[in-house]
């Protein structure tokens, strides 16, 4: 092999990302803080809004029975589930923050940015009410006002954020879509057809 040669595969060697990945495909943990700081900053107003305006038992209608706004101080998680673990869904939602950034440091896929921005924006939401509202701290009760027909447990924007970022974060890993910015068989089929390729050479 000739020394330009050895120096053009350093020189692509070090164009790749840590994963491999090539330096095509920027970070995105810009992306993923703006995502989340735009749900944060929408939870917030929302339920600052709700608490200072509304009364408990006292619901809104928006359209009829199918949409309204009725003030619930939520002990339990998402959509009013694991009522009486406030202390544990805190310590939960402390790791889930944590670990989405230490994810995100690394992060080169734009739909992940996405994802995970909405579920970690949702998480921050979640996570402030239960750090500052009344019981006291790592009891705090999540203000949920957002009630969609009779039987849909009541929920608020951080609710609705972490679902959508979950159900897109698990769309993407079904059909291959990585965190690296590549897609599972596909870098692998063209990586294989290159081989192929210099072996018939």
């Amino acid at each position: 092999m000739s020394a330009s040669g050895t120096a053009d595969d350093a020189a692509a060697e070090s164009a790749a990302g840590p994963s491999g990945a090539p330096a095509a495909f920027p970070r995105r943990l810009p992306w993923l803080l703006v995502i989340a700081a735009v749900v944060l900053a929408l939870d917030l107003g929302t339920k600052a809004l709700v608490v200072a305006k509304m009364t408990p038992g006292e619901p809104i209608s928006i359209i009829g029975d199918v949409v309204r706004l009725t003030l619930i101080r939520n002990s339990g998680a998402a959509f009013s589930m694991a009522t009486g673990m406030t202390w544990l869904l805190t310590l939960i939602a402390v790791a889930v923050v944590i670990g989405v950034i230490r994810i995100g440091r690394t992060l080169r896929s734009l739909s992940w940015a996405i994802g995970l921005g909405l579920v970690l924006g949702g998480a921050l939401g979640n996570l402030v009410d239960r750090l500052f509202r009344s019981p006291g701290p790592l009891q705090g009760h999540v203000i949920d006002f957002i009630a969609v027909t009779k039987w849909w447990p009541v929920f608020n924007v951080a609710d609705s954020s972490i679902v959508c970022g979950a159900i897109l974060l698990v769309v993407l890993t079904v059909f291959g879509f990585e965190p690296d910015g590549t897609r599972a068989g596909h870098d692998d089929d063209r990586g294989a057809g290159a081989r192929d390729g210099k072996a018939g050479e």
